[in-house]
Formats: C-alpha cells, sequence, structure tokens
C-alpha cells in the first residue's frame, strides 16, 4: 500500500511549550510511523512580524535541537530557506490568488494588531503570507495537513488556489490536501486560563517543553484554579486546564481518581496540582537529557539537517519545474 504525504511546519519564534508539543508536535511523531513526513520550520513565515536577524539564526537551531529531541525524525525535517524553491512557487501561487481573499484572512487583521510600535511596519509579507503557506504544502502534493482548527480558513485559500491552478493549465496537477485534527483541545495558560498557552503572551504564559523541574513546579503551584467566573455546577477553566494537562501526561490513573473526587465534591486543588507537577516532571525530564545530548553533539546536527533539507529539495525541484512546464514558464521538453 502506497504511503501518504504529511507536510506540516513550526515556525521558530522560540522555543516549543507544552501547547506546541500536545497541539501539534505529538502528532507529527504519531505520523511518522505510518506516513511519509515534511515537516519545516518556516523561517520565511518568522520574518512577517517584527523580528531580529540574530534572534531568528539562533531561534532556527533551537527549533532543530527542540524537535529531534521531542522525537521527531531527522530524515522528515528540513529548513524553509534551505529550499528557495517555496519562494518561487510562492509567488507564481500569488498569481492564482485574489486580494479579496488575503484581505478576508482573519489571522492578518489579529496578527497586524499586535504591531503597536511607532518603529515598525505592518509587512506585505504579513498580508500576503497564507499564499506561502499554500506554497509549502503544495510543493509536496501532501495528502494530509495536521492543523489546528484556527488554520481551517487559511487551508480553504490552499485548496482554492489549487482547483484555481488546475483549471488555469487545464491539468489536475495539484491534489487537494484534507485536514487532520488534533485531539488534543488547546492547552490554556496557567496564568490566565481565559486564554491559550502562548509565547507572545509572555513567560507566565507558557511551559517550555524543557523546562526545569523547578519553573514546572513554580508555575503549576501558581496556577490559576478558579476565578469565580464559572456558573454553579461547571468546571472552571483553569482546573479543567489542569485536568487536560494530565490526562496529555499520559497519567491516565490520576486523572481518573481526582476526576472522582472532583464530581464527589472533595477534590483538594493542593492535590490535583501535586498531581500534574509530577507527571509533567515525568513527562519532560528524558526529553530535557535528550536535548541536551543534541546540544553537545551541535555542529553534527547541523550538518544533519543541511542534509536532510538538500535531500527534500530535490522534490521540491522536481514540483516546481513541472509546475513552470505547465504555466508556461519553461519549455515542457526541457
Amino acid at each position: 500500500m502506497e504511503r501518504k504525504r504529511v507536510l506540516s511546519a513550526i515556525q521558530p519564534t522560540g522555543e516549543i511549550h507544552l501547547g506546541n508539543y500536545f497541539g501539534a508536535v505529538a502528532r507529527w511523531i504519531e505520523l511518522q510511523k505510518e506516513h511519509d513526513c515534511f515537516y519545516g520550520i518556516v523561517n520565511y513565515h518568522a520574518m512577517t512580524m517584527p523580528y531580529k536577524p540574530k534572534k531568528l539564526q539562533e531561534n532556527t537551531w533551537n527549533m532543530v535541537l527542540d524537535l529531534l529531541a521531542a522525537g521527531v525524525h531527522e530524515e522528515s525535517l528540513f529548513i524553509q530557506s534551505l529550499v528557495p524553491e517555496h519562494a518561487e512557487l510562492n509567488w507564481i501561487l500569488h498569481c492564482f490568488c485574489s486580494y479579496g481573499e488575503l484581505g478576508r484572512m482573519t489571522q492578518f487583521k489579529d496578527k497586524s494588531s499586535q504591531i503597536q510600535s511607532k518603529d515598525n511596519y505592518i509587512s506585505a509579507g504579513l498580508f500576503s503570507y497564507p499564499v506561502l503557506q499554500a506554497a509549502d504544502i503544495l510543493m509536496y502534493k501532501a495528502d494530509y495537513v495536521p492543523v489546528g482548527r484556527d488554520q481551517d480558513q487559511h487551508l480553504e485559500l490552499t485548496r482554492n488556489i489549487a482547483q484555481r491552478f488546475n483549471h488555469q493549465v487545464g491539468s489536475e496537477y495539484f491534489q487537494l490536501p484534507e485536514v487532520l485534527y488534533s485531539d488534543t483541545p488547546k492547552l490554556l495558560s496557567t496564568a490566565d486560563p481565559s486564554s491559550k498557552m502562548s509565547k507572545s503572551a509572555g513567560p507566565k504564559h507558557f511551559i517550555s517543553l524543557f523546562a526545569s523541574t523547578e519553573d514546572i513546579q513554580r508555575q503549576i503551584r501558581s496556577a490559576v484554579t478558579d476565578t469565580g467566573q464559572s456558573t454553579a455546577g461547571e468546571m472552571s477553566a483553569g482546573v479543567q486546564n489542569l485536568f487536560q494537562l494530565l490526562k496529555a501526561c499520559g497519567n491516565i490513573q490520576a486523572h481518573e481518581s481526582l476526576m472522582t473526587d472532583y464530581e464527589a465534591d472533595r477534590l483538594k486543588y493542593v492535590e490535583l496540582k501535586e498531581a500534574v507537577t509530577e507527571s509533567l516532571i515525568e513527562f519532560t525530564q528524558p526529553l530535557v537529557q535528550r536535548r541536551n545530548e543534541l546540544q553537545n553533539r551541535r555542529k553534527e546536527v547541523k550538518d544533519s539537517i543541511k542534509e536532510s533539507s538538500a535531500r527534500i529539495r530535490q522534490v521540491a525541484k522536481t514540483t516546481l519545474k513541472e509546475v513552470k512546464q505547465l504555466t508556461g514558464l519553461m519549455n515542457p521538453k526541457s
């Protein structure tokens, strides 16, 4: 049976937190078992918001270490800027996307509102990056794209661009990728359970996948449990988030036992927090150790990812050549 292709990507905007891991990366690792996977560190995308060049370089290679430590295979991983065909296909697909479609992208409105400093500006790249995202996906003719539901609009745009391209060139060249949703609900900030776990909100609002035991203990100990906004008989968002963390770590026994206590109205929050803390430490420490080992041979890892990016680039080269032939940019016989 032919193995299906999977494409997913992550921006190098800082360390992986638990929300990233359980919401996306854990799924990546599972999908590797049965599919041909292409996982990109999309540093072109990271340029759409205000950034510092040296920090982008550092974040890109730190993300490599994070993903490998988490369990992503080296042969599946590539760095977007090492595959320049992404930028060229991006331009071609821009010519199959309307201005109106991009103007309706809600994430542009959300992200542009975050740029408040008078020294920064809203880049055209931020407006049109969903087309680059479409190029990332269509480049590898992905059958499946694992994403969160907040990316539905972008995946629909990708499908629209593919259909328009196919119609224009008179060939069903690009297949329409299917979405794979994560079964894990979004993890929330332990400091503000009304918001999702996020690096952009500050250090109190996310827990690194590679956090120290002390950091985990401190953040779970101070986790908000009940803001007083829940209706009677309804579990508060903070408590629900702690139970979700417990379940995500695989500690089903503690989850079921403490849930029984909650339903019997005898749950002590301190016991729930202790169970979550212990489960997180047990889950993350092997990953921390693995990352430290990779850090000690950083140059070897860099060389390996450059090689995997070069191999994956061969797939991109083939796609781009065929696209250029179909669009009249290259002689079909060349």
